[in-house]
């Protein structure tokens, strides 16, 4: 940069007044300073389990709402737990992205049926949508329930249906599952760490 002599006393006194200006106080860095939110500082954490896979890591999801009754809060962020002893703070690639899980309008939110010979599906309520699977599982557990087998031994089974269930529950509530599916008759049943 090409500077004559004239052009260089401009510039070296406007340096000098906006230093003289800073010596006098009227520097920008008390407001340049001032320390900003962090985006997480008013969220609720609450940790879960990842959906995706069954090796079952721990996330954090953060959410911000009022906290009245009957407002959802909005997720804002999710990331590992890093106290889970199973991914200490890491997620897989799916894991990371589901807050876009999360917020994805093509996510089914709500039990939905297709009948018999019908296009399209039809929304239902939860207590529609249990009842019609308690319903059939009983239809078909009623006309398929093995009581004893072809010599005549007491076996008590139901082959017709599986259950297939989650790794990421609960040794207690794995427990549980497996009681009242076998009480069932169910042999097959399998966990999805298996699969």
């Amino acid at each position: 940069m090409d500077m004559n002599r004239r052009q260089f006393f401009r510039v070296s006194g406007a340096g000098l007044a906006a230093s003289s200006l800073v010596a006098l106080g009227f520097s920008p860095t008390a407001a340049l300073a001032e320390a900003r939110n962090f985006k997480l500082s008013r969220a609720t954490e609450t940790r879960n389990t990842c959906p995706y896979c069954s090796v079952g890591c721990g996330i954090i999801m953060y959410s911000l709402g009022d906290k009245a009754k009957n407002v959802a809060s909005s997720i804002i962020h999710i990331e590992g737990d890093p106290d889970h002893p199973v991914n200490r703070g890491t997620l897989c690639p799916k894991g990371a992205g589901l807050l876009d899980f999360v917020h994805s309008p093509n996510r089914l939110k709500y039990p939905e049926i297709r009948e018999p010979g019908a296009k399209e599906w039809k929304r239902v309520s939860w207590d529609e949508a249990l009842n019609r699977v308690v319903k059939l599982m009983k239809a078909d557990r009623d006309a398929n329930f093995q009581a004893t087998n072809a010599d005549g031994k007491t076996v008590n089974r139901w082959l017709t249906t599986g259950m297939l269930c989650a790794s990421a529950s609960s040794n207690e509530a794995g427990y549980i599952t497996h009681k009242a599916m076998r009480s069932m008759g169910l042999l097959a049943f399998d966990n999805q760490a298996r699969v």
